[in-house]
């Protein structure tokens, strides 16, 4: 009779009806997956998250690996690795890595793996029951009137009830795969910090929002913890850029609308400053003034660039193109005269003869500071 070779090297029935009994018994991940491998010896072995987090090991595996080392290996294909099914993205998916795979025959290991998704399916269901409190947080933080009852309610729903302090993080993907895929990636960076409570949920215009508990004792901060973590997303979904904006630390429930607000201004400065790179944006990196104006809605940017610039544009398609460069390029000189000629090749003359033409249209007097950063912020409204 022929025997598919997966099942000749399976776990004991012996193993497995005892697995199952500490699956229904409610077993932590790491005690399943020693209990699994304790026939084979219980050789070295991970359970990887794509991002590279260790959510479990062997007794053998006498280390963590770090995070960027194991999100390495998954990604060459070093030792083995077996994806455990889930109900989750790509972005918290489960991975077995073994760097001895001749230690653990296939069909072992394939029963393994089925262990290991269902506990992650059950956890799964878990995670969606949290799901609509921490959907509820976010719906009370971005209410068009902050109310405290709702918040503290919503706080306490999702454990985070009476922290000395809390961060906003807002997080979204290009190009984007929805506010589930956002709001899985962000969890994920968020579960990679030590003891940072936290609620994340998918929001509108595909962005999530987390809301980050926060010990000012603990020695941490969040938007640089992020920003270590950060590069290892894109390992997740090849070809995704993460985006995200922190916000600063407030210390009530009822300034997290206005953290929000910060966190959405830092995003959009993450998103502007190029190029297309993962990147995590604070208030501290609001250095500048395309920054700042980052976070300004883009239809008032537009306002404000017509208003300003289009004077110019009234010339004429060609004519006004040509006032604008020269503009841009007499700004970025510091207003010199010679140095701007030399960068558009063209006569000093022509270059009066310009910015006059500038002064005239616009209403604006290029030797006046406060004229110059008014000319420049509408150029970078562009």
């Amino acid at each position: 009779m022929h025997v598919d070779p997966l099942l000749r090297d399976a776990l004991p029935a012996r193993v497995r009806v005892e697995l199952d009994r500490a699956l229904d018994a409610g077993a932590p991940v790491a005690e399943l997956l020693d209990r699994a491998l304790a026939p084979l010896g219980t050789p070295a072995c991970h359970l990887l998250t794509a991002s590279g987090r260790t959510l479990a090991r062997t007794a053998t595996a006498r280390a963590e690996l770090p995070a960027p080392r194991a999100a390495e290996l998954l990604r060459a294909g070093l030792g083995a690795t077996v994806r455990v099914d889930g109900d989750g993205t790509v972005f918290d998916a489960w991975h077995l890595h073994l760097p001895e795979p001749e230690r653990v025959p296939p069909g072992a290991l394939r029963e393994t793996a089925e262990l290991l998704g269902r506990h992650r399916r059950l956890d799964d269901r878990r995670r969606a029951a949290r799901a609509d409190a921490a959907g509820e947080l976010a719906a009370a933080v971005d209410a068009p009137v902050a109310d405290a009852a709702r918040l503290r309610t919503a706080l306490a729903a999702c454990g985070l009830a009476e922290a000395p302090a809390y961060t906003v993080v807002v997080a979204a993907l290009a190009p984007s795969g929805g506010s589930g895929e956002a709001a899985a990636a962000l969890a994920e960076a968020l579960a990679h910090l030590p003891s940072a409570a936290h609620a994340v949920a998918g929001g509108s215009g595909g962005e999530a929002t987390a809301v980050v508990a926060r010990d000012p004792d603990a020695g941490y901060d969040v938007r640089a913890l992020l920003g270590e973590v950060w590069p290892l997303l894109p390992a997740c979904r090849p070809g995704a850029v993460p985006y995200a904006g922190v916000s600063g630390p407030v210390d009530a429930p009822e300034r997290l609308a206005a953290a929000l607000a910060q966190a959405r201004h830092a995003l959009a400065a993450a998103r502007a400053a190029g190029p297309a790179a993962p990147r995590v944006a604070g208030l501290g990196d609001l250095d500048g003034l395309g920054a700042l104006l980052a976070g300004v809605p883009a239809e008032v940017r537009e306002v404000y660039r017509v208003t300003v610039l289009g004077p110019l544009l009234g010339t004429g398609r060609g004519a006004g193109a040509m006032l604008l460069d020269t503009l841009e390029a007499f700004l970025a000189h510091d207003c010199s005269w010679a140095r701007t000629a030399g960068a558009l090749g063209v006569h000093v003359n022509t270059v009066h003869y310009r910015v006059g033409r500038i002064e005239a249209l616009t209403g604006r007097d290029l030797s006046r500071l406060d004229h110059r950063a008014d000319l420049r912020a509408a150029l970078l409204c562009r």
